[in-house]
């Protein structure tokens, strides 16, 4: 029922390119070019300046999408709640998920959802907890599930699930027979570790400090940037790594990797659904309540 002009611009802000809003829309250059040229000519503004081979938006351009990002949302909610009159559940919802959220949490919980509510379409975006709530301040997502809280006050932060970080190597190992090593004895190993603004990385900096550590403190073989990666690199490797709980069951059934536990040290956290402060979007609502439903039953 949107006026698909305002899409259409929104997709183009969004992105920056013409080319990539024509394609993600499934309609061709041209019209995307069309629908911009009539929005400017209704507000005699220009909205898009070019740079280069680049497009930004004019001060016209940041107006109009403040104004859009409110009405696409309202529209969202409207056919929402007129199709709940009708017992049906429609809209999209666009979804931020943290990398070992998205790679050993999430995937269930959608699945679960999509059983339920069929006609509601997910979109998932992917990157660290830095990256998501960018997205989300951004509002290219609705709501996020991450690994970290920051302190930004336009974020609403809600408990999801609990976590564990603990500290893993191979099999082989030699510190894979040992149950219990000494805080003191860590800058002895090679360590794997996640990119500045993981979750992961900014739980695991802050427990060092409690023990008289740093990252800057332990030997750095090599930095990666998703979990799989680093049990990848595990598996050829004599480094250790501090990996969620969550990421390695399968591997530890099949013995593969092993738990080294540190004396005085024990790294746990939140999980939190993140969505911006005033959230009324109904579909965000009821992915929540589904959400923590699926974790508590």
């Amino acid at each position: 029922m949107s006026d698909f002009r305002l899409t259409v611009f929104h997709t183009v802000a969004k992105r920056l390119s013409f080319s990539k809003a024509a394609e993600e829309l499934y309609i061709s250059q041209p019209a995307i070019t069309k629908h911009v040229r009539e929005l400017e000519q209704q507000y005699n503004n220009k909205l898009f300046e070019r740079k280069g081979n680049k497009i930004e938006l004019t001060l016209a351009g940041e107006t109009l999408l403040n104004h859009t990002e409110i009405i696409l949302n309202m529209y969202r909610s409207m056919d929402f709640d007129m199709n709940s009159l009708l017992q049906k559940h429609k809209g999209l919802l666009n979804l931020g998920a943290s990398t070992t959220i998205s790679q050993y949490i999430i995937a269930p919980i959608l699945a679960g959802f999509k059983r339920k509510f069929n006609e509601i379409e997910l979109k998932l975006l992917t990157g660290n907890t830095e990256q998501i709530e960018s997205a989300l301040i951004d509002k290219e997502i609705e709501l996020g599930i991450v690994e970290g809280r920051s302190k930004n006050q336009e974020i609403s932060y809600t408990d999801f699930i609990k976590d564990e970080i603990v500290l893993v190597c191979h099999k082989n190992h030699p510190l894979a027979k040992t149950s219990e090593i000494d805080p003191s004895a860590l800058p002895s190993y090679q360590f794997i570790i996640r990119e500045q603004g993981s979750g992961t990385r900014q739980v695991v900096d802050h427990s060092l400090k409690t023990i008289g550590l740093r990252t800057a403190d332990l030997p750095i073989e090599i930095q990666l940037g998703n979990t799989e990666s680093i049990k990848s690199y595990l598996m050829h490797s004599s480094a250790i790594a501090f990996l969620s709980i969550h990421s390695i069951s399968q591997e530890l059934l099949n013995g593969e990797l092993r738990i080294i536990e540190i004396k005085g040290l024990s790294i746990t956290r939140n999980f939190y659904l993140i969505h911006l402060q005033g959230n009324q979007n109904p579909i965000v609502n009821k992915m929540m309540r589904f959400a923590m439903l699926h974790y508590n039953l």
